[in-house]
């Protein structure tokens, strides 16, 4: 794999696979939005082109044609809670996949590979395969689901190959602010005590650079029009992460566990089955979280994030 193009080049996964690629010797074309205030997250590298396009623009972007080889299309604008469940935004989300597909085909791409999510799935009790029924109850997972199916069908018109992915629970720099990680982190670094539900949780975290040596991967050896799990496949309790996240700044702070509680559609198991993404692309988890939560505390502490 020589070249990518990669849309959503500043989030977290973004510039974790961009470092992947830069590892590869492999070039990647990076679409950020205008005027981004995360352009400074791009590593600097001779393997790099930045370009600047709106996702409401990218139907009528026209560029020249190199030898970009494989499309990883990242970006999805209204991902913040309050959106999740909004139907007429995420419907968006549906038209600017369609119209990277099509960007991938001018670009001359061979491949095209999405990011979708464990969302689609809905609630399932138990570990969960690319081949598990899904049945999503918010919006943002049936946009992801139909963004998925609707793509591979163009990609079938274009004579394109088509790969699916839904990503679990990744972690890392550039995380989310409102994630359970970044909350418990930002909350113990100011000396000051998160509180969380029970946290009976069963759950499946992968720290970014996993997730893009998955996703580089996939672009390697994926099949065609696979669907592939991105998780570490393995699960512990949410309060043990907790902890482990505690201990690692300061055994001796408090924190409080079961003071909030469970919302009405709680997920408390989440595990992904990656035998097939090990299977076809070689892939294994290689960072565990013990040694990626070190690492992310390391990156907070000299971005000074609080």
């Amino acid at each position: 794999m020589n070249s990518i193009v990669l849309t959503g080049a500043t989030s977290m996964l973004g510039i974790a696979l961009i470092n992947e690629c830069i590892k590869n010797n492999t070039k990647v074309l990076a679409i950020i939005r205008k005027d981004s205030s995360n352009i400074n997250r791009i590593p600097i590298s001779e393997y790099v082109k930045v370009l600047e396009c709106n996702l409401d623009e990218i139907h009528h972007l026209n560029i020249a044609r190199d030898d970009y080889e494989i499309f990883f299309h990242f970006a999805w604008d209204h991902t913040g809670r309050k959106n999740r469940d909004n139907a007429i935004c995420q419907n968006d989300n549906i038209k600017y996949t369609l119209d990277a597909v099509e960007l991938a085909d001018r670009l001359g791409c061979s491949t095209f590979i999405g990011a979708g999510s464990q969302a689609e799935y809905g609630r399932v009790e138990k570990i969960i395969s690319p081949d598990t029924p899904v049945n999503p109850d918010i919006a943002y997972g049936v946009a992801k689901y139909t963004a998925g199916k609707l793509s591979r069908i163009l990609c079938r018109d274009l004579g394109m190959k088509h790969i699916w992915t839904r990503v679990f629970s990744v972690y890392g720099p550039y995380d989310n602010n409102d994630t359970m990680i970044m909350y418990a982190i930002r909350t113990l670094m100011s000396k000051n005590v998160p509180k969380f539900t029970k946290s009976e949780q069963l759950w499946d975290y992968m720290y970014c650079d996993d997730a893009a040596r998955a996703f580089y991967l996939i672009g390697k050896n994926g099949k065609e029009n696979a669907t592939y799990c991105i998780g570490s496949g393995e699960v512990r309790k949410l309060s043990e992460y907790i902890y482990i996240i505690r201990d690692n700044i300061n055994k001796d702070l408090n924190i409080e566990i079961g003071k909030k509680n469970y919302s009405d559609n709680q997920v408390m198991h989440l595990c992904a089955d990656i035998s097939k993404l090990t299977a076809d692309t070689g892939f294994y988890t290689g960072i565990p979280f013990e040694k990626g939560i070190k690492m992310v505390l390391e990156w907070f502490t000299k971005e000074k994030m609080l």
